[in-house]
């Protein structure tokens, strides 16, 4: 399995394109679906859904001319239901100069933990609530890969002054499932470079101090 990275968007939020065999799944479209739409083009591959690790307005900017264009559907946590559509909730109606998004609701909607499969493709789905009510994380167990939105960071973690955010949620979020993964495990986060949690045990100063 392979993946790209690729920044989208206002806020130059990280987007992935997983795939293997021409078959694939895109996380987080930000923004800028033309250049998302032609990269899957060129890789000649045909995407099975659009995974949302939660549904702020900087890892939707894209949807709804991705799923209009590729016909996949969207997963997101029961718990941002009514985001998608609502500009408030999402934060597009928010910020100042953010164009306001609205989309359509996801066709699936995720309502527990556990082992997943999406065409080819089989991971792990880890509630990890805190920067958002409804985040998640997916983790492909055989690659040693976890698409975690904005809870994780290289020396950072993400903010909890949005609706439903909590401090305290996401800090035991990524102790309670992050931090329990193997250290060689990398982060793909919705920020910034990729990390280890190895890495973020030893140096982040938000999560290290509890004695990893």
């Amino acid at each position: 399995m392979k993946y790209e990275r690729i920044p989208l968007g206002p806020l130059q939020t990280n987007g992935y394109i997983i795939y293997k065999d021409r078959e694939g799944l895109i996380v987080d479209p930000g923004g800028e679906a033309d250049f998302l739409l032609g990269r899957i083009k060129e890789l000649n591959i045909k995407v099975h859904a659009v995974l949302l690790t939660h549904a702020h307005f900087d890892h939707i900017g894209a949807l709804e001319k991705v799923r209009e264009e590729l016909q996949c559907p969207v997963y997101l946590h029961e718990a941002e239901n009514e985001w998608l559509e609502n500009t408030k909730l999402n934060g597009s109606g928010v910020f100042p100069g953010i164009e306001e998004i609205s989309c359509k609701k996801a066709e699936n909607l995720w309502t527990e933990e556990g082992e997943k499969e999406i065409g080819p493709f089989a991971f792990y789905l880890f509630e990890t609530p805190g920067h958002s009510p409804g985040s998640v994380t997916y983790y492909f167990l055989h690659e040693n890969l976890a698409f975690s939105g904005d809870v994780l960071f290289r020396g950072g973690v993400g903010r909890t002054d949005l609706t439903g955010g909590s401090q305290e949620v996401l800090l035991d979020s990524i102790h309670e499932k992050l931090l329990l993964l193997p250290d060689e495990t990398e982060i793909l986060n919705g920020h910034g470079p990729e990390t280890t949690i190895g890495e973020e045990k030893e140096t982040n100063p938000f999560i290290n101090g509890f004695g990893w």
